[in-house]
């Protein structure tokens, strides 16, 4: 099974989110599926069923390799790197 070679790496704790929902959506006018946020810099973007992908965008141009979900009740970690849950 394939193991994420960055969760070491993040910085403790957590970064706070930037934002209450994903800035890039809300100067496009669009609207947010579910939300994402970058566990190295605290960025809070769409998810990839979102018209923006904003989180993938994010680390497309930044190279954080982790983020989270920032839905209530949920918790899991997503690598983009090695492609994992974390």
């Amino acid at each position: 099974m394939k193991q994420c070679t960055h969760a070491d790496a993040l910085p403790h704790p957590e970064p706070e989110p930037l934002s209450e929902t994903c800035p890039e959506c809300l100067r496009d006018g669009t609207h947010p599926v579910q939300l994402r946020l970058c566990l190295d810099c605290g960025h809070v973007g769409c998810c990839d069923s979102s018209p923006g992908q904003h989180a993938t965008k994010h680390h497309k141009d930044t190279e954080h390799p982790i983020m989270r979900t920032h839905e209530p009740g949920e918790n899991w970690r997503w690598c983009f790197v090695d492609h994992v849950l974390v």
